[in-house]
């Protein structure tokens, strides 16, 4: 594994970490206190981000994206991440690469105006009773001649709000396991305006503020055969077959807001003095700054190292669960020292600190809890054992 960066790699950092200077930075402050990211400036920064060529840069080039290798994306979603969250997600889209599960018709109707920018997707599977268990959920579609009809309801559902369609998972049947009866999930495509589906307002949320979640009700409403995203039943198979990356995106975008707190601690701890020197200099905040850069490396290393696995088709589940919960809690330790060393001004919302506490939160909870992360180490750890 080769550490150094490749020209071409150094160049899209270099690219993406300006766009977000220039860009998105100006925006935070706006969106932070309103809690709102106009429809204006959503199209405005997208239309941006289009031309500058940062636009679904996730997706591969034979239907219009960017075709970059895991690595490299990674370090894109990383200088991404520093930013606002509804700035950088919703205003320089990635498409969900579930997508390219779509076939035939899907792909004019679905995937590819995604990835132009004409259309924006979200993803339907918690429910209010169900989060991790995914098989326990209550929300099902029965079939009826070439149709299916789904009822239920979604709730927590990121950007539901500008999506114009949303991927689905529904319980549609029953199969005998080892373990007992569980139950089939099926994937649809369901556009927005279709009848008996209705999206209400969420819940509001201390983390990103402007990027919100929503309930997704579903009463007979009624969809084409065509509008399965896979196979009638075989809605984990597509899930597992592209959403396994999205825990090293969610480490990445961990990543680059620790970066910036980071820099904003060693910045503080140069420039305030007290007691005739600088904070710095003080063993209580110079070993912590210490702890917090050898923390980051290391959640850096584990998401390199899983990105480069995935690439060469050797990644398990593990390490990409190890990045995920190690990028997650980085952050959280890395944004509550932050404040500390910055005193009461850490609190202050002229710095992009508390904001980084507060949206820190969420991460060791959504795309998978920090608690199902270590479920799923521990176990690729005893399965050869027989545990």
């Amino acid at each position: 594994m080769n550490f150094g960066l490749t020209e071409e790699q150094r160049m899209i950092v270099e690219a993406t970490r300006a766009f977000v200077e220039n860009e998105l930075f100006p925006h935070e402050a706006e969106v932070e206190r309103t809690g709102i990211l106009r429809a204006e400036l959503r199209e405005e920064i997208a239309a941006k981000a289009i031309e500058a060529g940062l636009y679904a840069a996730n997706m591969p080039e034979e239907v219009g994206g960017a075709g970059l290798d895991t690595l490299s994306w990674l370090l894109y979603e990383k200088e991404l991440g520093k930013a606002n969250y509804a700035l950088h997600w919703t205003c320089v889209s990635r498409p969900s690469n579930i997508l390219l599960a779509c076939e035939g018709e899907q792909r004019e109707r679905y995937l590819l105006p995604c990835v132009r920018g004409e259309r924006h997707d979200c993803q339907a599977m918690t429910e209010p009773g169900s989060g991790s268990d995914l098989r326990s959920m209550k929300a099902s579609a029965r079939e009826d001649g070439e149709d299916f009809v789904l009822n239920g309801t979604k709730h927590f559902i990121s950007h539901a709000d500008v999506a114009d369609f949303a991927i689905v998972w529904m319980a549609t049947g029953e199969e005998d396991t080892p373990r007992g009866r569980k139950k089939r999930i099926t994937a649809f495509l369901v556009d927005k305006g279709t009848p008996g589906f209705t999206v209400r307002d969420g819940y509001r949320n201390v983390s990103h503020r402007g990027y919100n979640n929503m309930i997704l009700e579903f009463d007979e409403c009624r969809l084409n055969r065509r509008q399965v995203l896979g196979e009638v039943h075989k809605g984990f198979e597509v899930a597992n077959s592209w959403l396994g990356a999205t825990r090293l995106q969610v480490a990445s975008t961990c990543l680059g807001r620790a970066e910036r707190a980071l820099g904003h601690a060693i910045g503080y701890a140069a420039e305030r003095r007290q007691f005739g020197q600088q904070i710095g200099k003080f063993q209580g905040i110079s070993f912590k700054l210490a702890d917090m850069a050898m923390e980051l490396k290391a959640a850096e290393l584990l998401t390199r190292e899983a990105a480069w696995k995935y690439d060469q088709g050797t990644v398990t589940e593990a390490d990409m669960s190890m990045a995920k919960l190690k990028a997650t809690e980085v952050l959280a330790m890395i944004a509550d020292e932050a404040i500390q060393i910055h005193g009461g001004m850490g609190l202050m919302d002229e710095l992009p600190l508390e904001r980084i506490w507060r949206d820190a939160r969420v991460e060791r909870i959504w795309e998978g809890t920090s608690e199902i992360q270590r479920h799923i180490i521990s176990r690729e750890l005893l399965r050869p054992l027989g545990a």
